[in-house]
């Protein structure tokens, strides 16, 4: 079953997750029309750059998207 969060932050910035079917996932932060972070069933882009991503845990993937979050915001 699919499911989408977003959640709008006060700066107009949002934080995307979704499950389209088993083993398809998306982690997003940024506007939807520039995402400065992304991670999506295998890969990942930061501030445009993309590289892949091997899925280990939920667990790793949310610390690996939160900390490219926070560097990217460092650097914006």
């Amino acid at each position: 079953m699919p499911w989408t969060e977003r959640h709008l932050r006060a700066d107009g910035r949002m934080i995307e997750a979704g499950i389209d079917s088993p083993g398809r996932f998306r982690l997003r932060f940024g506007r939807p029309s520039a995402w400065l972070v992304s991670y999506e069933d295998g890969r990942r882009a930061v501030k445009g750059r993309r590289l892949p991503y091997a899925f280990r845990s939920v667990e790793q993937l949310r610390y690996d998207f939160e900390r490219d979050v926070e560097d990217a915001q460092r650097e914006d």
